[in-house]
């Protein structure tokens, strides 16, 4: 065995055990349920500002979306990056929404808003988009992280995957969001100096050829094009993209409102500048004609050798490690109150129930990994989350149209069903290649454009349904008042 291969089976290890030691360091031993569920300090006090904006900031910088915004600016340029980038003024919609619901109604969760305003049925369906969202958010992030220590399938890979997961399952269940905060407040410094020196490896060449350009020959005009429709998609699903996300939500009721409004604004700033940055990475790849399978984040280290790899394998573990102990805190509040809509101060009973489960959540989310020994499911399961953008367009109105009165449970119904119909038909079409979207729904060019198409469309219909149901809600005499309900955030 050379001394290369040997390298590269011994340091990425070495690697993740700097990175175990380090999180193990700076999390709780223990935490009552207030720094459990609420991320509060052992001594009680909420999270500040910038300690809050880093940790929503960098649960959004998980491994997916690194490298997600890598291979977009190798599809589309720098629109690619600026376009997934985009996607963090989600925070800012976020922020203002919970806002008013926290201000107006006294609502320590979306869950009990929902079921204040729309009643326990829809309460529950929304809880149902939740749990599919934090299942795709276990696999998606182990995946990402193991495939640096081996290829799909490999012993290293599934060392890793078990690794990985069990050492965030263990501090997650010790501190559970409080931990999560601590460590993201770690892991946003780790990653943004690993974008410094990622910066100063690859910005000179990059720059030394120029900016890929229609002019200097680097894009042709369908990419930007193309690049233009993908970062107009991204601004419409802003609009209800984060609201189906608890990962973000669940931070939203830690701190007081005021303050929260601002962390999320720093928290869209701080994650925006970090995905923007690391897309470098795709620019770098295309001025450099690097072959960008199995992906950007492993193609371009691999042709820079051991050092960069090396490098992209810290921030992979610091990305996806964000992400995973935030999806686990989550699934404890989801779990132990979200479910059960409880508005009392949490217990040591629902602390035990969370930590359940965080672990059933750890074996569940990792399930599709084994996707990759049947022939075709494994593409098969990464295409169907890929709709979830879409299918939950509904909730922009449900939302941010939640100031008309009249609105309840009929709005809430006409407007979540046709986003997750057109939802489910556009998997179909991605899983089984049937036509069953029309080609007149295409709005732009390029791969997105019948994305953007359904969701421009998609998103006016809901809003009128959701209007409508409003209507008829009023000629029918009812209409719904804020009411304050008791609250611990």
């Amino acid at each position: 065995m050379s001394l290369t291969q040997a390298a590269w089976l011994s340091l990425p290890w070495l690697v993740f055990l700097g990175y175990a030691v380090m999180v193990l360091r700076a999390t709780p031993g223990r935490a009552g349920p207030m720094a459990f569920f609420g991320g509060h300090s052992l001594q009680g006090r909420a999270p500040g500002i910038w300690l809050l904006g880093a940790s929503a900031a960098v649960s959004w910088v998980m491994a997916k979306s690194v490298d997600n915004a890598m291979n977009l600016t190798v599809a589309f340029g720098w629109w690619g990056g600026i376009g997934y980038a985009a996607y963090w003024l989600a925070f800012v919609v976020v922020a203002i929404a919970v806002y008013f619901i926290r201000t107006r109604g006294g609502d320590t969760s979306l869950a009990a808003f929902l079921g204040r305003k729309y009643g326990l049925p829809a309460t529950r369906l929304f809880l149902v988009v939740i749990g599919i969202r934090l299942f795709n958010e276990v696999w998606s992030n182990t995946k990402v992280a193991a495939l640096y220590f081996g290829a799909e399938g490999s012993v290293g890979y599934w060392l890793a995957a078990l690794a990985f997961t069990g050492l965030t399952l263990y501090y997650s269940r010790r501190g559970g969001l409080r931990s999560s905060i601590v460590t993201d407040a770690i892991q946003m410094l780790l990653i943004a100096l690993l974008l410094v020196i990622t910066l100063t490896v690859l910005a000179p060449g990059v720059a030394a050829s120029g900016v890929p350009s229609v002019a200097n020959g680097g894009l042709r005009p369908d990419m930007v094009a193309g690049g233009i429709t993908f970062f107009i998609l991204a601004l419409v699903q802003t609009l209800s993209y984060g609201f189906h996300d608890p990962v973000l939500t669940d931070r939203a009721f830690v701190s007081p409102p005021l303050k929260m409004v601002a962390s999320f604004v720093l928290a869209a700033l701080l994650g925006g500048t970090l995905i923007a940055g690391f897309s470098v990475a795709g620019l770098y790849a295309l001025v450099n004609g690097i072959d960008p399978a199995p992906s950007v984040a492993i193609a371009v280290p691999m042709a820079l050798g051991l050092g960069m790899l090396l490098l992209f394998n810290a921030v992979m573990l610091a990305s996806a490690g964000s992400t995973l102990d935030s999806t686990f805190a989550s699934t404890a509040k989801f779990g132990a109150r979200d479910w059960r809509i409880a508005r009392a101060v949490p217990t040591l009973d629902d602390q035990a129930r969370g930590r359940r489960a965080m672990w059933i959540i750890a074996l569940l989310g990792n399930l599709p990994l084994l996707s990759f020994y049947i022939d075709g499911v494994g593409p098969a399961v990464i295409a169907a989350t890929t709709i979830s953008g879409t299918a939950i367009m509904g909730l922009a109105p449900i939302f941010l149209l939640a100031w008309v009165r009249p609105a309840g449970t009929l709005s809430f119904h006409l407007a979540l069903w046709p986003g997750v119909l057109v939802g489910l038909l556009l998997a179909l079409q991605k899983l089984a290649d049937l036509p069953t979207i029309p080609d007149w729904v295409h709005l732009g060019t390029g791969p997105y454009a019948q994305t953007l198409g359904i969701n421009v469309w998609g998103l006016a219909l809901c809003t009128v349904l959701f209007l409508t149901g409003a209507v008829i809600d009023l000629l029918r005499g009812r209409v719904v008042y804020p009411v304050r309900s008791n609250s611990f955030s």
